[in-house]
């Protein structure tokens, strides 16, 4: 009997042509995050009754001036001031710790955001206050 060996089909296949792309995609992604913007926006408003417990409460007023518990202070002065309050707390008072921003009306985000990182590099919440929204009359 003549049996006819079948050719096997090749499950390879030429990586060259993947690099490629990928190359070419990852000069597309850098070439336009440079054109990415993040826009400042006005903070939110909420109609969320929640009270949730403050460590600290910072304010940033428009014309840029920031308070720490109800003291002028400098934006650079806020994480040394927020880590001495920090380290007044026992184990348990830090686990709940959390810092409060209440920015008026027309404050850029990016000032919003600094505060988040700090809260973020020391471990604590970040909490937004937010502005009631009006009520609605039905």
């Amino acid at each position: 009997m003549g049996l006819k060996k079948r050719n096997k089909v090749s499950a390879e296949f030429s990586m060259s042509s993947l690099t490629d792309i990928i190359f070419l995609l990852l000069i597309f992604f850098m070439l336009t995050s440079n054109f990415v913007r993040i826009e400042n926006f006005d903070l939110p408003e909420s109609n969320a009754k929640t009270v949730a417990p403050t460590t600290a409460v910072v304010t940033i007023n428009k014309a840029g001036q920031y308070t720490f518990n109800q003291k002028p202070v400098r934006a650079s002065q806020i994480e040394q001031k927020l880590r001495s309050e920090l380290r007044k707390m026992d184990k348990k008072e830090k686990e709940e710790a959390a810092l409060t921003i209440v920015a008026e009306k027309g404050v850029p985000f990016k000032k919003v955001q600094d505060l988040m990182e700090i809260a973020g590099r020391l471990r604590i919440r970040a909490i937004i206050a937010t502005k009631p929204k009006p009520e609605q009359q039905g």
